[in-house]
C-alpha cells in the first residue's frame, strides 16, 4: 500500500477559537470515499458532533478548502463546515466556554467510505484557544465590580472595550478573550445573575456602568481615544445607555438589540428609564417542544405610549454599529435596530447597521455552532434563537471582521 492516510490542520494544530484552518488528508486512493468526522467535548461532558462526506482528488489528497462535501452535516465547499457544523445528540445544548484557560479540542477522524465509519484511516486534534499567546486574565472585584479583565500581551497601549451579553446573566469570558487576544483590553461585566447579583434585579444602575468605564481608563496600558462597549440582547441596550449617558464612551456595537430599555429599569442620576411595556401573556408555547417563542410579548414599539422607554442615543457623540439576524425568532431585533437607526439618522449622527438573513439571534464568534433554541437560564423556559446553519455560520464569520474593524477605527 502507498503512504499512511494524514490529516493534518494548517497552518498549526494549535490556534484561536475565531482561527480559520486549512483541513487536509493526504495519501488517500485517488477518488477515494471518505467520511470526515469532528468531535468536540464541552465541559459538561456533552458530544457535539458534524460529519460530510467527501472524495479525494485525482492524486489521493483532499483539502477542504477546495474540495466540495457531498452529503452529511453540510454541501459543498465549507473548509470551516466540520466546526460551525457540530451539534449534540441532546437537543437544546449551547456550546460556550465556561473556562477560557482551557481549549476546546477538536477530534478530527478520517473514515473509509460513506457509510458505516467503521474503518478508522487517520485521526488528528485541533486544539483551539480562546486566549492568547501572553493574554493575561484577572479577575475583578473591586468596588462593585464583578468582572474579568483581560489584557493583551505587550506594552500597548491598546483600546479598551466593555463586554456585556445577555439577560441568561452570569460573567461570560469567552468573546472578551477572544478580543484581547486580537489586541483590545477587554473587560467582561456581570450585571445579573452572578454571584450577589439577583437572577432579575428590580433596577440597574448607570452607577455601575460607570464604575467599570472608570476602572478601565485607569488601567495603565489602555488608549485615552476613549472607551468601546459591545453586547448582546439585554447587553446591547445597555451598551447604547451607556454611549448615551457615560462621556467616556466613543463607539458601541449592538447585536441583536434595540434602541429602547428592555426589561429592567435604568437609573441615572436623576432619572429612570422603565424598561419596555411587555405582556408574558402574549408569549406562546409549543405543546409538543415546550419552546417558548417571545415575539409577540412586547407592546408596539411604534407607539408613543412607549417612548419614554426610549434611549436618547441621539445626545450621544458616540459612533454606533448594529449588527442582526433576519431570522431572529427571539426578538424582532432587524426592525428594533432599524427604529433605532432611523433615529439617530434622523439627528445626522454616524451610525452603521448590518442585518444578515438566515442569521439568529445568537450572533457568537466565528466557528461556534448555530444554537437555535436552548434553555434561558433566569427564565427557566427553552427560548427559541432562531437562524439557518450556513447562513448563520457566515453571518458570525461577517459580524467578528465588522466588530472589530469598527473598533479599531473608532479607538
Amino acid at each position: 500500500a502507498g503512504m499512511a492516510v494524514q490529516v493534518t490542520v494548517l497552518p498549526s494544530s494549535r490556534c484561536l477559537f475565531d482561527d480559520a484552518v486549512q483541513i487536509r488528508v493526504e495519501g488517500l486512493q485517488p477518488q477515494q470515499a471518505v467520511t470526515l468526522r469532528a468531535s468536540l467535548v464541552d465541559e459538561s461532558g456533552e458530544l457535539f458532533q458534524a460529519h460530510a462526506h467527501y472524495r479525494a482528488d485525482s492524486s489521493g489528497e483532499l483539502d477542504l478548502s477546495c474540495s466540495p462535501a457531498l452529503g452529511g452535516s453540510y454541501l459543498g465547499v465549507e473548509p470551516m463546515g466540520l466546526l460551525w457544523a457540530l451539534q449534540s445528540k441532546t437537543p437544546y445544548k449551547r456550546l460556550a466556554k465556561r473556562n477560557v484557560l482551557t481549549p476546546f479540542c477538536v477530534d478530527l477522524e478520517v473514515y473509509e467510505g460513506h457509510g458505516d465509519m467503521s474503518c478508522l484511516l487517520a485521526k488528528c486534534t485541533n486544539e483551539r484557544w480562546f486566549l492568547g499567546e501572553g493574554v493575561k486574565r484577572i479577575s475583578v472585584r473591586e468596588g462593585r465590580l464583578k468582572a474579568t479583565l483581560f489584557l493583551p500581551s505587550g506594552p500597548g497601549p491598546f483600546p479598551g472595550l466593555i463586554d456585556l451579553y445577555g439577560s441568561g446573566g452570569g460573567l461570560v469570558e469567552y468573546r472578551a478573550s477572544l478580543l484581547a487576544s486580537r489586541g483590545f483590553i477587554t473587560l467582561a461585566l456581570a450585571y445579573m445573575a452572578f454571584e450577589d447579583i439577583p437572577v432579575m434585579p428590580e433596577i440597574l444602575e448607570l452607577d455601575y456602568f460607570e464604575e467599570a468605564v472608570n476602572f478601565l481608563q485607569k488601567q495603565q496600558q489602555v488608549k485615552d481615544a476613549g472607551i468601546g462597549v459591545l453586547g448582546l440582547s439585554k447587553g446591547a441596550d445597555l451598551a447604547l445607555s451607556m454611549a448615551t449617558f457615560l462621556p467616556g464612551i466613543k463607539a458601541a456595537v449592538s447585536i441583536s438589540g434595540s434602541g429602547f430599555n428592555s426589561f429592567i429599569p435604568l437609573k441615572g442620576d436623576g432619572f429612570t428609564i422603565p424598561p419596555h411595556p411587555y405582556d408574558l401573556g402574549r408569549m406562546k408555547v409549543s405543546h409538543e417542544s415546550g419552546l417558548a417563542d417571545f415575539l409577540d410579548v412586547l407592546d408596539d414599539h411604534r407607539d408613543p405610549a412607549t417612548w419614554d422607554c426610549r434611549i436618547p442615543m441621539e445626545k450621544s457623540s458616540a459612533k454606533f454599529l448594529f449588527l442582526s439576524g433576519l431570522d431572529d425568532m427571539n426578538w424582532k431585533s432587524v426592525l428594533y435596530c432599524q427604529d433605532a437607526v432611523q433615529r439617530l439618522q434622523q439627528y445626522g449622527r454616524e451610525v452603521e447597521f448590518y442585518s444578515y438573513s438566515g442569521a439568529g439571534h445568537l450572533l457568537e464568534p466565528p466557528y461556534l455552532p448555530l444554537c437555535q433554541a436552548s434553555i434561558h437560564r433566569v427564565l427557566g423556559m427553552i427560548v427559541c434563537w432562531g437562524g439557518q446553519w450556513r447562513e448563520h455560520a457566515k453571518a458570525q464569520e461577517d459580524a467578528w471582521r465588522r466588530i472589530q474593524a469598527f473598533f479599531w477605527q473608532h479607538l
